[in-house]
């Protein structure tokens, strides 16, 4: 949102998030992990590139996104729309883990 707001002269932006099955779309292939996917698109003049200009917002951005095991995919015509999509492999949490406070600390040991 921060290249937005500087770079991309948008009047209207949005941000998605959701969790995609496996990478087969609608059905589970079998061993291939979630996906966390969060798009960020806006109505800006687009022509937005990774590895150009004086900032480092979206070279750093494809830098943790890889070390991460994910993927980062940009459209950005001259003319925009511009649309950044980060796709991240994720594990779904143990909902009992989850509800129990499995791996949160206790009250009195917060850091």
């Amino acid at each position: 949102m921060t290249n937005v707001a500087k770079h991309s002269g948008a009047t209207a932006a949005s941000v998605r998030v959701r969790l995609e099955q496996g990478r087969a779309g609608d059905r589970k292939a079998v061993g291939t992990p979630d996906l966390l996917v969060v798009e960020v698109s806006d109505n800006g003049h687009g022509g937005a590139e990774v590895g150009t200009g004086a900032g480092t917002g979206l070279t750093g951005l494809a830098d943790r996104v890889a070390v991460m095991d994910g993927r980062m995919l940009l459209s950005s015509p001259p003319g925009g729309p511009t649309v950044v999509r980060v796709e991240l492999p994720c594990d779904r949490m143990d909902q009992n883990a989850h509800t129990s406070g499995a791996g949160r600390p206790e009250p009195g040991n917060r850091p």
